[in-house]
């Protein structure tokens, strides 16, 4: 049994997931392929030490989230979008294959679903159409939705909403494990998040979503994690841990919005 206990009475209304190691998995060797190319970018274009970057790539994601991020804490300063067409731009993306077995399943789920990823929104848009899954979601939460350059306004359209989410790159980037990225998602996706479960592989986002109140789920292991209310080895068992997604109360009609296009980055003139 993969889940801690059926959360009764609770009707969801959005599913929020991760989108690296989670929608496909580790074995993909995108996420090797992802660090040696880090590790590359902090040699050829930081002039970091060889000897250092290793230990420096482990103890930046550890404390930061991303190596990116803890690069731009300790102070390098280098182009975000350079970062990402570098460190992403090359990743061997036909290893990815259509995944028509997990486009069912999200298919078949009644509530909004809404990636939630601190890649960038190039490469999450390549993910989903190489894996077929770019018309299961209504929208993508990303880097650039929450790191939008200062002095600029962006328009975040999530189904019929319209929120100007515009977050000063003072306080450094935002990305998960922040509690503050968590609850920032929870704002631009318009969700209560009590009603609201997080699909995720890393114990730390997890940890952070239930602090924001969000319902959670570890995926990639068959034991629960600090923070976890659900764990899943396969992001295939999600019908047989969770089967609450697909009941609905009597009398009561949850339409599944899709939309072809992510969560749209509008620069207001």
């Amino acid at each position: 049994m993969e889940a801690a206990g059926r959360s009764n009475g609770v009707n969801y209304d959005c599913l929020l997931f991760d989108m690296n190691d989670t929608l496909y998995p580790l074995s993909s060797g995108l996420n090797l392929a992802c660090r040696n190319n880090i590790i590359e970018y902090m040699l050829e274009h930081l002039d970091i030490e060889e000897s250092e970057v290793p230990r420096m790539c482990l103890e930046l994601y550890r404390e930061y989230g991303t190596t990116m991020t803890g690069l731009k804490a300790l102070g390098y300063e280098f182009d975000n979008d350079e970062f990402h067409a570098y460190v992403h731009g090359r990743l061997p993306y036909e290893k990815l294959k259509p995944d028509p077995v997990l486009r069912n399943l999200l298919l078949s789920m009644p509530q909004r679903k809404i990636i939630f990823t601190n890649a960038d929104h190039t490469h999450a848009v390549q993910v989903l159409n190489k894996l077929g899954l770019e018309d299961c979601f209504e929208g993508i939460i990303c880097f650039e939705t929450l790191n939008p350059p200062e002095q600029v306004d962006y328009l975040d359209v999530v189904e019929d909403l319209t929120v100007t989410e515009c977050l000063s790159s003072k306080r450094g980037i935002l990305c998960k494990p922040s509690v503050e990225a968590m609850e920032a998602a929870i704002r631009i996706a318009n969700v209560d998040p009590k009603k609201t479960i997080f699909f995720d592989d890393s114990t730390r986002n997890i940890a952070s979503g239930k602090a924001a109140g969000l319902h959670t789920v570890i995926v990639g292991s068959s034991v629960l994690v600090p923070g976890a209310d659900h764990a899943l080895s396969s992001i295939y068992n999600i019908k047989e841990a969770l089967p609450e997604i697909w009941e609905v109360e009597e009398g009561e009609q949850l339409e599944q919005v899709i939309q072809t296009s992510a969560v749209k980055t509008v620069v207001l003139a």
